[in-house]
């Protein structure tokens, strides 16, 4: 049984629903801060990883909610695709198939590596670490980007299925907690010479269905749990939900001037920092 309390909930939710949009991994800081925080008995409850992923429903209701006129489409021109058994590169329905094949790798992985990637969940250095390694990942996605500035950029519509599949391989790294989703598809993105609006509206998609999937696998896991509990969770879902909405908002105006580079340096700081805490002081 786990004993949550309204604190915990409001700063998990909170932590959670902005820092899944910002590329800067809500995995990590949902670990690395209960952590500096020496909520041990939380981090290390088998019960701690469902919550999280939980409050996920609530930041992938808020994308829906959000990106629900490219939904609406996405579902209607493959569903129109499906029934002609015709599919358009370069169209709005196209946007939807490229959806479903980026979905793939971080799907299958997380099947697959379950075990082994919930294991790192009790341990914040390891997040710390990676989230130092998401920082330079970042970086590194901007000075793709400065690479190609001589070329124009595409559009999301004219990404191959090929395309679509990287985006999907480098997401999957983010199942590593400290290593960033939204954080992640970017920089594929950015590689793949797309501007950073459109690399963040794919991320954004992209990720949808991967955190959606992910929560309503967890969440059977909780039952059993006091009424109490189960009330504030769905508490926490609601907070997720309006910061990653909020966030999603100031994030797309963000990046029609905006880079990485600022994500990046706060990663690298606040996973040195973080680091250098666990090893000393917490040690």
């Amino acid at each position: 049984m786990l004993h949550l309390n309204l604190l915990q909930v409001v700063v998990l939710s909170l932590l959670q629903g902005v820092t899944e949009l910002f590329p800067i991994s809500s995995l990590g800081h949902t670990i690395i801060l209960p952590g500096l925080l020496q909520w041990g008995d939380l981090i290390h409850n088998k019960n701690f990883l469902p919550i999280i992923v939980s409050l996920h429903l609530g930041t992938s209701i808020a994308l829906v909610i959000y990106f629900r006129d490219e939904w609406i489409k996405v579902i209607k021109t493959i569903i129109k695709s499906i029934k002609d058994a015709e599919v358009h590169p370069g169209t709005d329905e196209w946007i939807g198939w490229l959806i479903i094949i980026g979905i793939i790798p971080a799907g299958l992985l997380g099947v697959f590596l379950e075990t082994p990637l919930k294991q790192l969940f009790g341990y914040p250095i390891v997040a710390s670490i990676f989230l130092v390694v998401n920082g330079f990942m970042l970086l590194f996605g901007e000075y793709l980007r400065k690479r190609s500035l001589s070329k124009p950029t595409r559009s999301l519509n004219s990404l191959s299925l090929k395309d679509a599949f990287i985006v999907g391989v480098v997401q999957s790294f983010a199942l590593i907690p400290g290593i960033s989703r939204s954080g992640s598809s970017m920089v594929a993105g950015l590689g793949l010479n797309l501007s950073h609006e459109d690399a963040a509206k794919f991320a954004f998609l992209l990720g949808t269905p991967v955190i959606s999937g992910a929560a309503l696998l967890e969440i059977p896991d909780l039952f059993g749990q006091s009424g109490e509990t189960l009330l504030l969770i769905g508490l926490g879902m609601i907070l997720s939900g309006i910061a990653a909405y909020i966030s999603t908002k100031y994030l797309l105006k963000y990046f029609e001037v905006g880079t990485l580079k600022p994500f990046g340096y706060y990663c690298i700081g606040a996973g040195i920092l973080s680091l250098g805490i666990f090893l000393t002081v917490l040690r």
